[in-house]
């Protein structure tokens, strides 16, 4: 550990000791038996829930996080190293065998930590299409789900700010579409890259798919423009640094416990054997062999675990298909057979490109002292190109309706939705050993593949079954070519014939791919490669489906109540039916902006709100 990481450490601990807000252990909580509410995970939406509910200071919250700390967590506050592996705060979960990725295993992210995966995403402030939540309006039967209706969600959520440069932004963005006195930070790219200026040049020549676009946040996100990023001067803005900065975090009726897993949601004895089940109190533990403890909502159970966490906690807590549950010897409360079914993702494929030049980010993760001199510049000022995540532009784009009807229908939300993306980086994240690259990652948005998550044991603490089904569905492999074959063609306008090494193409012809072909075809070729390659977004959406309150699918209703049960709620990315065709952290900030809203509204009626 470098003088640097030694520094912030201590403070950080200093800090923690002087204000004991957060705590590692049961033993040091004020009270444990019973509040208002109990969160489950201190995650992306669990951070809000425990804001916005503890606004009202006679309201007690107790959140269980599973993760730690982030305060201390440097590497998770510096930008740049999104783009490595911090095993220490991560679940570290990995797939089951893939078979559109012949059987291979890959490994699926979730933030371990305070701020959950917001903590340790690539910050891509994406919102998605119009058509997304009105889609969603219409599945649910709620009207409050539309684009219209969520906008005052997106800008209690969004605090517009200066990139970390301070350059000129004008023309970058639309300043009359964003809020500037949000909870969470979103900027602009705060270090020039030496591509940007090629990239929107490239845009105006080829046209077409590749026109400009001022916003993509705008409800129309098709075309080609600038990244906004959850970054607050150089640093991560994350749910744990907005939502639970230490001005909140410290209000005496909010109580966070971490490095706590919880390990089933109980029925109450008084709503067994008449009426709905009742699942107000909550079983955890800080050990796998450490002592059993319960906690006692007085008003309601809050899920928050995410799209593998919650479905993994319901179906322990005997929510879910009952003949499965009675299967692994785990006895059924109520029968909802959607839990853990219809997981959707977005498939994530990392192309690059060799480039003339060495004005490129790639020697910033193999050249250690170079890295260690850019953590004391970004300590010391705030800037240099660790302040910034790894992509600067996006392109969002669609099928034409002749491939469309190869499937007979659209999948997608509707006409301005998107079927897949591109994200153009200043070098290569997979961090080639040497060599200087452009990289262009490629993504199926409106994907028509579906997995599950299902229990690999009753133990809480052996991870779940986590089977996203990535490209098994024929039209996400379509929509994948498609998505690299307009990478390629964005390689061929004339601002890079002298910058992009050879014809884009060759980046597709693999010696080992072709040699297992009968036939040197390229379509099979680009297929060959893109299910060797390809892997997850983890943008886990789908296993506790919201849908219409009398509809014979889903999980959970427009209210985030859990069907046939009372007093629990689930609020985080599982709830959506659909993935968004963006990524999904500020669709959950809407999501858990609304269900605070919701909750309040809810106990308003019994004058707590």
């Amino acid at each position: 550990m470098n003088w640097l990481y030694s520094s912030l450490l201590l403070s950080c601990l200093l800090f923690i000791r002087c204000h004991a807000a957060v705590y590692d252990r049961v033993d040091l909580l004020q009270e444990f038996i019973q509040y208002d509410f109990v969160i489950i995970g201190g995650g992306t939406a669990g951070s809000v829930l425990a804001n916005r509910l503890t606004e009202n200071a006679t309201v007690s919250v107790l959140v269980l996080e599973a993760g730690g700390n982030n305060i201390g967590a440097i590497p998770t506050q510096i930008p740049f190293f999104c783009t490595l592996s911090h095993p220490q705060y991560d679940w570290n979960y990995t797939t089951t065998p893939q078979e559109g990725l012949t059987g291979r295993e890959v490994a699926y992210t979730r933030g371990f930590i305070l701020g959950g995966s917001s903590s340790v995403n690539g910050m891509f402030y994406t919102r998605g299409s119009a058509d997304d939540y009105n889609r969603l309006a219409s599945v649910t039967g709620d009207s409050e789900w539309s684009w219209k209706h969520v906008q005052k969600y997106f800008s209690l959520n969004e605090r517009w700010t200066f990139p970390a440069d301070h350059h000129n932004t004008t023309g970058q963005y639309d300043p009359s579409i964003h809020s500037l006195d949000g909870m969470n930070t979103v900027s602009l790219a705060g270090f020039p890259q030496s591509i940007n200026k090629n990239i929107i040049r490239a845009s105006s020549e080829l046209g077409g798919t590749f026109q400009y676009n001022l916003d993509m946040n705008s409800g129309n996100p098709l075309g080609l423009g600038w990244l906004q990023a959850t970054i607050d001067g150089g640093n991560r803005s994350s749910a744990a640094t907005s939502y639970l900065s230490p001005e909140f975090r410290h209000r005496p009726n909010l109580h966070i416990l971490i490095n706590t897993r919880v390990t089933r949601i109980l029925q109450d004895d008084s709503s067994i054997g008449g009426g709905p089940p009742h699942l107000t109190t909550v079983e955890f533990t800080q050990s796998p062999d450490g002592a059993r403890y319960q906690v006692t909502a007085s008003k309601e159970v809050l899920l928050s675990a995410g799209a593998i966490g919650s479905p993994q906690i319901l179906l322990n807590s005997g929510i879910g298909n009952s003949s499965y549950l009675s299967s692994l010897s785990i006895a059924p409360i109520v029968n909802l057979p959607s839990v853990g079914q219809n997981f959707t993702d977005h498939p994530r494929l990392v192309n690059n490109w060799p480039v003339n030049g060495n004005h490129t980010f790639d020697d910033i993760n193999r050249n250690s002292n170079l890295s260690t001199h850019l953590q004391q510049v970004w300590s010391q000022f705030g800037k240099g190109p660790l302040v910034d995540t790894f992509v600067s532009h996006l392109l969002f784009a669609r099928l034409n309706d002749s491939l469309l009807n190869q499937f007979g229908g659209d999948p997608a939300a509707g006409l301005h939705t998107p079927h897949y993306e591109l994200g153009f980086s200043n070098g290569d994240i997979s961090i080639a050993p040497d060599g200087h690259f452009i990289g262009i990652t490629t993504r199926v948005v409106s994907p028509l593949s579906r997995g599950t998550v299902l229990l690999n044991s009753t133990d809480p603490f052996t991870a779940p079954l986590i089977n996203p089904g990535l490209l098994s569905h024929e039209f996400d492999l379509l929509a994948m070519k498609e998505a690299v074959k307009t990478s390629v063609k964005s390689l061929t306008a004339p601002v890079w014939k002298e910058y992009v090494v050879g014809n884009p193409d060759s980046a597709f012809i693999d010696s080992e791919i072709v040699s297992k072909l009968e036939t040197a075809q390229p379509d099979l070729q680009l297929e060959a490669y893109i299910r060797k390659n390809t892997g997850t977004s983890a943008h886990a959406v789908g296993t506790a489906a919201m849908t219409g309150r009398d509809s014979d699918f889903g999980v959970v209703n427009p209210d985030f109540k859990v069907k046939g049960v009372e007093g629990l709620r689930v609020i985080d990315a599982s709830i959506f039916p659909f993935v968004p065709s963006a990524h999904t952290q500020a669709p959950v900030y809407v999501v858990a902006e609304r269900a605070a809203d919701e909750i309040k509204s809810f106990w308003e009626n019994f004058h707590i709100f």
